[in-house]
């Protein structure tokens, strides 16, 4: 899957190459940061996305504002995914799409760096809207009876955080076969979400705060 367009309006010369070039890092910052934790070397995103360290550093000054940036830019493309979904005219389609194609971007890959990276007025606003719209497929597709009641916006966020870990082609293995054995999982787990004959989840909803708390800097 291609990734997303982080805007509707089209871009020429250096603003276009810049874009282009955002898109890639986030790419290669997904498969480095879920391979290596947080604390993996910026100069292997750069590497991996064929960029240079001083074309990273001219344009986001430091570490620290790359990674803020790609924050953004992730929660924005979970953004656009949002959007898709509330204007499906199934509730379950919408849902059940905004999953995978969360999954398939990755999305919550950058989840590790939860501590790591001081949050930014720009990532609290984009996150907040990002919970609420989340929020609001999840209750859409309660409304319309089909998805369980007992499970929360939260559980979603954490699925998709759990299928966007495995970096693309890990540990040797085949793409292809990797890619098989995540969507036979991916509808395990979607089946599990639909009310039918499902037994009551154990514990209680995920905490918000302690959500949130994860991103305050250690």
């Amino acid at each position: 899957m291609a990734f997303r367009s982080l805007s509707p309006q089209s871009t020429h010369g250096r603003q276009a190459e810049a874009r282009r070039n955002d898109l890639a890092v986030l790419e290669a910052a997904r498969d480095v940061f879920s391979a290596q934790g947080a604390d993996a070397p910026i100069s292997a995103v750069a590497e991996r996305a064929g960029v240079g360290m001083g074309t990273l550093y001219r344009r986001y000054g430091s570490k620290a504002e790359l990674l803020q940036r790609l924050c953004v830019l992730a929660m924005r493309q979970g953004l656009e995914a949002a959007d898709e979904a509330l204007s499906a005219a199934d509730p379950w389609t919408g849902l059940t799409g905004y999953i995978a194609a969360c999954i398939e971007m990755r999305s919550g890959a950058l989840a590790s760096l939860a501590g790591q990276v001081e949050v930014t007025s720009e990532m609290q606003a984009t996150a907040e809207r990002a919970i609420a719209a989340m929020t609001e497929i999840v209750a859409r597709a309660q409304r319309a009876g089909y998805l369980r009641e007992d499970v929360s916006p939260l559980d979603i966020s954490y699925l998709i955080e759990t299928f966007s870990r495995c970096p693309r082609g890990a540990g040797g293995v085949d793409e292809g076969e990797e890619r098989n054995v995540r969507s036979r999982l991916l509808a395990l787990v979607l089946d599990g979400l639909r009310p039918g004959a499902a037994t009551p989840l154990p514990g209680r909803p995920p905490s918000r705060e302690r959500y949130v708390a994860r991103w305050a800097r250690h």
